[in-house]
């Protein structure tokens, strides 16, 4: 069938180059809106505890977790002073009165909350909770931030809070994909044209990635008519959609050459061009699929939106390399054929990765152990991997939004921004105030909580600091309700905060014993996210491993090979998770590269960049495999396979590692620590896995399996004829 299709389109070239011709520009008119259309993403898990809790004080106590803050700094004196105070108050009530804020409070009007002033007197904070939906709060955020950036008389005001800060996260976001772009078109252009020879082979391979990256959007955009898509998905689709319709462009050409280079026609070579690379690269396609459609098992839109870029730019790069580059090939004919013998590497000779190929396998042992012992020294500091949550240093220093979370945690002894909600529900008509009370005094006493408000006062330590006041009404509720507000200490939040959770949990838990206790606030929602995080990755990682598998049995016939493939793509995880921890988390090079590190990693990101780099791995072992087998096939030689096959195949693996490696290297000059560490984690894993992991594990394990790499049980071998693929 695929040889037929591969006729079809090389034998009617131009109206399916008019067909491409004709979508491109359909796909660039939407995807020209396709980033007005993304939208932002709350670290959350829909259903949770946190989320369900956050529902309940909207409705019932009309409040909800602040997101926008304002940091009042005295210019002389302290916030206590009558004319700080006032501008302090006039300011309050100038946000209250802005469209789209839902609630406002203020050291001042909150009867000078400790929580809420700086340690050295000079600054004080308001806070403020948007109403609508995140990507609602933060548009209007765009025009409320730089309105109450003020340097006054009396005053100076600067805005920060998660809402702003995530905000400024996806406007550098953007600045970055455009950057991106800039830099990512004409480096892979320069590496094409190095690899090619040919300035029409490497605008033609070019030109697939691109046509993959605006579809793509084009796809993401239809995406978010039926469901959120995160501003974010559009950068790995650049990335993507160039690496893979560049990788699979070189595949199907360099099969183009050959077959021309075999003396036959244009014609005849682009149909078996597709006939005998096209099978590999669908099903290559398959497993980076199947990789990145994992990532939509986790109930959260910020990873299901890349699960979405993911797919599109597999199905467009795949359509791109079997369905236009083989019309386009046959259009442009010998102008894309190879200058000279001299540049006919993997022909199966003897070149460079032939003869490394046979020197690996005359010493297994003496070049395997070694590797394996770097490469296992290398993943180790991802023994030492710790998850945290994501805050205001995933920004460059300077950013105003930054500048001021910095300050809160040099100048306040706590968060009120991210206090925890402790939600009672009660019995009986009234809260019981004496059980509040001494919920309250239970709260105040865990170690790193700075305070706890409640409807009866404020308490720190274990006692009363200060009587409730006018505010200490929004803890009041129905049928006997009420809320605790608990200020958690900056070392809580960074180091500590599940077990800060847990022991409010215990202490709100039994005041009295028949109450119903949930938790809410940013932390909380920050530790359900995480532990639904984690419960799905086993069967994430289960489901790859399982689907990968078989796609690779069905390709080899063996059981073997797949699982030796599921150990080498393991160990480049390792490494992978290893180079995030040494860099990201414990900071080395960190004033190098320009970012803070805090101690920790956002859990997300390394899944997304497992699930990622995964499918990448499996797709550059599909098309090796597939070189080798082929070889197995016509001479039964096991080692003479391994050493042809890698010859042919290993030229154009590290190419297309190369390139993809470098589309991915444009982020690590992001602003966004999350694209740096995306960037640079999969140039290291991507360019790994095609070098040492190719060129010297592969031959060492398949020389030390022999024959046993292509056994399998009876059963199997029959239904390998019955459905396996080959080139």
């Amino acid at each position: 069938m695929i040889r037929r299709w591969g006729r079809v389109v090389a034998g009617r070239p131009r109206p399916v180059i008019w067909a491409g011709v004709l979508l491109a520009v359909v796909g660039l008119v939407l995807a020209a809106g396709a980033m007005d259309r993304l939208v932002l993403s709350r670290f959350e898990s829909p259903g949770s505890e946190s989320v369900r809790t956050r529902a309940v004080l909207a409705q019932e106590f009309g409040t909800g977790t602040p997101g926008v803050l304002l940091m009042v700094t005295a210019k002389r004196g302290t916030v206590d002073g009558a004319a700080v105070a006032a501008e302090g108050r006039r300011l309050e009530r100038e946000l209250a009165g802005r469209d789209g804020v839902a609630e406002v409070a203020s050291y001042w009007s909150r009867g000078n909350s400790p929580a809420m002033r700086g340690t050295d007197g000079r600054q004080a904070l308001i806070i403020a909770r948007m109403a609508g939906t995140v990507t609602e709060a933060r548009t209007r955020l765009a025009t409320l931030s730089p309105d109450f950036t003020r340097n006054g008389a009396r005053v100076r005001v600067a805005v920060g809070g998660g809402d702003e800060v995530f905000r400024q996260a996806a406007e550098q976001s953007r600045r970055d994909f455009l950057r991106a772009e800039l830099i990512a078109v004409p480096l892979v252009l320069l590496l094409l044209f190095l690899i090619y020879r040919r300035f029409s082979a490497a605008l033609l391979t070019l030109a697939m990635g691109l046509f993959s990256v605006i579809t793509t959007l084009a796809l993401l955009r239809g995406v978010t008519y039926v469901t959120d898509v995160s501003t974010f998905a559009a950068n790995l689709a650049l990335v993507m959609g160039i690496g893979l319709g560049v990788d699979y462009s070189l595949f199907v050409i360099n099969r183009f050459r050959e077959e021309l280079s075999a003396g036959r026609t244009v014609a005849a070579s682009a149909e078996h061009a597709v006939a005998r690379a096209g099978r590999t690269v669908a099903f290559s396609g398959l497993t980076v699929l199947v990789s990145l459609s994992c990532l939509l098992l986790f109930p959260f839109p910020f990873l299901r939106s890349f699960a979405y870029a993911g797919i599109g730019t597999v199905l467009t790069s795949v359509f791109a390399a079997l369905v236009l580059l083989p019309a386009a090939l046959a259009r442009l004919g010998e102008r894309v054929a190879r200058k000279g013998a001299a540049e006919r590497s993997g022909d199966g000779g003897t070149g460079w990765w032939h003869a490394t190929a046979l020197r690996m396998m005359r010493r297994p042992l003496l070049y395997g152990i070694p590797a394996a012992a770097v490469l296992l020294g290398l993943a180790s500091p991802a023994l030492g991997l710790t998850f945290g949550v994501p805050d205001d240093r995933v920004l460059p220093a300077d950013t105003s939004s930054r500048v001021v979370q910095q300050q809160i945690r040099d100048n306040f002894a706590g968060e009120e921004m991210d206090a925890i909600q402790v939600l009672r529900r009660g019995a009986g008509a009234f809260p019981d105030r004496s059980s509040v009370e001494a919920t309250a005094v239970a709260l105040s006493r865990i170690d790193e909580v700075q305070q706890v408000d409640a409807l009866t006062g404020s308490y720190a330590d274990g006692r009363r600091i200060s009587a409730p006041n006018g505010s200490a009404a929004r803890f009041e509720g129905g049928a006997g309700d009420t809320w605790f507000s608990v200020v958690a200490t900056h070392r809580g939040l960074d180091r500590d905060i599940d077990r800060v959770l847990a022991d409010v949990r215990r202490a709100a838990g039994g005041q009295p014993a028949e109450a119903a206790v949930r938790t809410g606030g940013y932390p909380a929602e920050l530790g359900d996210f995480r532990r639904v995080l984690t419960d799905r990755l086993p069967l994430v990682f289960g489901l790859i491993l399982a689907v990968t598998f078989v796609i690779l049995f069905l390709m080899t016939g063996s059981v073997l090979l797949p699982a030796k493939a599921m150990v080498l793509n393991t160990l480049s995880m390792a490494v992978m998770f290893g180079a995030l921890v040494w860099i990201f988390q414990d900071g080395h090079l960190s004033g190098l590269l320009g970012f803070t590190p805090s101690g920790s990693i956002e859990p997300s990101i390394p899944i997304l960049m497992f699930c990622t780099a995964f499918g990448l791995s499996m797709d550059y072992e599909v098309f090796m495999l597939s070189r080798i087998k082929e070889e197995y096939d016509r001479t039964g030689d096991n080692a003479g396979a391994v050493a042809a096959g890698l010859e042919r195949s290993g030229p154009l693996i590290t190419s297309a590692a190369v390139i993809l490696a470098a589309s991915f290297a444009t982020y690590a000059s992001s602003g966004i620590v999350f694209l740096k560490m995306l960037g640079l984690g999969m140039v290291v894993v991507i360019l790994l896995d095609a070098t040492l992991i190719r060129a010297v594990l592969v031959p060492v394990l398949m020389r030390l399996a022999g024959k046993a790499n292509w056994w399998a049980p009876g059963p199997l071998r029959a239904l390998h004829r019955r459905f396996g693929i080959s080139e």
